[in-house]
């Protein structure tokens, strides 16, 4: 055991071992308060290194231990000082539930504990909160995900390629040092230097930095897995939900990686936890942010001194309502969210139910780029009109709202509007300030040339200076919504999809526009527009395919919104 330092009142004991029932050894750094414990006992279970903490978006562990907690940080298996082969999510659940036993006997915890921890450190909460361990009072999971094919690695069946790419050659440098793998690190090392160039390795399956047979095969196992089933669920709570029974407070972000994973787990926990008790006691605090940092700059804008939450007060009182009895969180709302637009918070009692106000995609069948004709309108079709046409390129993709890098935030798209291999339909400016909760849907009535295809949906904000400010987007893939047989090229066909939950207000005067591709490269993968599995694809097999959208009275191709309130249309 490594000699105790002292420091702001706070005394620090690194390295303290852990063995496990299967013999292997985790190490933590402990915290302990002033004065005479025992005390309750903060857990964060980490890959990236247990003395970084998670630093980058919370107080320092020496914060908490100031204010009462004994904070222990704690290395997951094969990672850090920590003994054992890492494979990101397969060992958490039980892994987590032992060290909290540990835990409970150990001399400086009072038996009750509380984890928290964003990203990664969130699903470790997840997964030990369902093992049930004696003990563990409460959670907070941050920027996570309960469902990972759903809500971390797919959506609607098509890759998260940047982040799942960038985020497994990132955990694969640890591996090729501790294996000793000098040039698989190089490897590793070029490609995690040049962000830029990762996606555009095709086919991505193979690429040269993940390919090493004696790295750990996780990445390639996450791309040959394009399916939901026992892969997934085995390493997730998707299936075993009603097994957690604490309260959790989650943190989501719009603008963030997981966003579609925190939400969902916020709403499976809030509906589906084990107890009554659990159902009760989830919350959700939805704020502006990107994955990292959590403030007031979010791409290239301002949101204001609203947006820069004390997250850190709040996971005190949290914590002291929970561990420490103190009610500090007595009468907080279910679900506080930030409105884009004017920039405020707002409180909901419930997640919104589906999205129904309609829109409906009109044109003369011109609505190519943002010069096109193409309109939201609040009156469906009553007969035939001319239906709008482009081509998906995969060699010359319609890029993601933050370009090739897919960067996040609510960047201006009003350039990527003028090309033409996308649609634009544009509102009627708002009469009145509209404000819009939830998960958009759309219904596309559709047709493509290609025996597999992608339709993407993009919602942005078209203000009056001629700023087209991302919000939300969603993609889904032919061989997801059709699994079950039916779909034919060339045929029309009802692509119906959500697209990712935003807050925001449009102000007096302000358009909405919605965006329709076959791509949001590198975000998510690009479809082939063949039956050759996209992680396998390049372009010797990439095609090009014809997409037609349908708006008729037969066929209205609508944007259902979760509008609160009355629309200003």
């Amino acid at each position: 055991m490594a000699p105790a330092d002292r420091e702001n009142g706070v005394r620090l004991e690194r390295g303290v071992q852990c063995r496990l029932s299967d013999g292997t050894t985790l190490v933590s750094d402990h915290y302990y308060p002033a004065g005479e414990g025992p005390w309750p006992t903060l857990l964060m279970r980490q890959p990236y290194g247990r003395d970084i903490a998670s630093t980058v978006v919370y107080a320092h562990p020496v914060w908490f231990a100031q204010h009462g907690y004994h904070v222990a940080i704690q290395d997951v298996r094969g990672r850090g000082g920590s003994m054992g082969e890492f494979y990101p999510f397969r060992h958490e659940g039980r892994d987590g539930a032992e060290t909290i036993a540990w835990l409970r006997k150990y001399s400086a915890c009072n038996g009750r504990i509380g984890m928290y921890g964003f990203s990664y450190q969130g699903a470790t909460q997840l997964l030990a909160a369902a093992e049930q361990p004696e003990g563990l009072a409460c959670i907070a999971p941050h920027m996570t995900a309960a469902d990972l094919y759903h809500g971390w690695f797919y959506h609607h069946g098509a890759l998260r390629l940047s982040a799942a790419l960038g985020w497994g050659i990132q955990m694969l440098r640890e591996d090729a040092r501790r294996k000793g793998l000098r040039e698989a690190n190089e490897r590793l090392e070029s490609a995690w230097t040049n962000v830029r160039a990762q996606a555009m390795r095709a086919p991505y399956a193979t690429h040269p930095a993940i390919s090493d047979p004696l790295l750990p095969s996780y990445v390639r196992d996450w791309f040959s897995h394009p399916e939901p089933g026992e892969y997934w669920s085995a390493q997730d709570i998707s299936a075993c939900i009603d097994r957690i029974q604490v309260p959790a407070l989650h943190i989501a972000g719009w603008f963030d990686t997981y966003l579609e994973g925190s939400i969902a787990g916020y709403c499976a926990l809030r509906t589906g936890a084990g107890s009554q008790f659990a159902r009760e006691h989830q919350y959700l605090i939805a704020g502006p942010w990107v994955h990292i940092p959590w403030g007031d700059r979010v791409g290239d804008a301002n949101l204001g001194d609203a947006a820069n939450v004390d997250t850190n007060t709040i996971l005190l009182r949290w914590f002291n309502h929970w561990l420490k009895d103190t009610g500090d969180f007595t009468g907080e709302p279910r679900i506080r969210h930030f409105a884009l637009g004017p920039n405020s918070w707002r409180n909901a009692v419930e997640w919104p139910k589906e999205a129904t106000y309609p829109l409906y995609l009109r044109s003369a069948g011109n609505a190519n780029s943002r010069k096109g004709d193409g309109r939201l309108a609040t009156n469906a079709p009553n007969g035939d009109e001319f239906r709008d046409v482009f081509v998906y390129d995969p060699e010359v993709p319609v890029l993601a709202p933050g370009g090739l890098q897919a960067l996040s935030g609510p960047f201006d798209q009003a350039t990527l509007e003028l090309g033409n291999n996308l649609l634009v339909y544009t509102s009627e400016p708002v009469a009145h300030e509209t404000a819009i909760f939830g998960y958009p849907r759309v219904v596309l009535w559709a047709t493509t040339s290609a025996p597999c295809a992608d339709f993407t949906a993009k919602i942005v904000r078209a203000r009056p200076d001629g700023r087209a400010e991302f919000l939300c987007v969603g993609i889904v893939r032919s061989t997801w919504l059709f699994r079950d047989g039916g779909y034919e090229a060339d045929a029309i066909h009802r692509w119906e999809f959500t697209l990712e939950p935003i807050s925001f207000v449009l102000a007096q005067g302000e358009c909405l526009r919605l965006e329709i591709a076959s791509s949001a490269f590198p975000l998510y993968d690009r479809n082939p527009s063949n039956d050759t599995s996209p992680q396998l694809a390049d372009n010797w097999n990439w095609a090009r395919s014809t997409q037609q959208v349908v708006h008729t009275a037969t066929y209205p191709s609508t944007l259902f919104l979760p509008v609160m309130g009355d629309a200003g249309w």
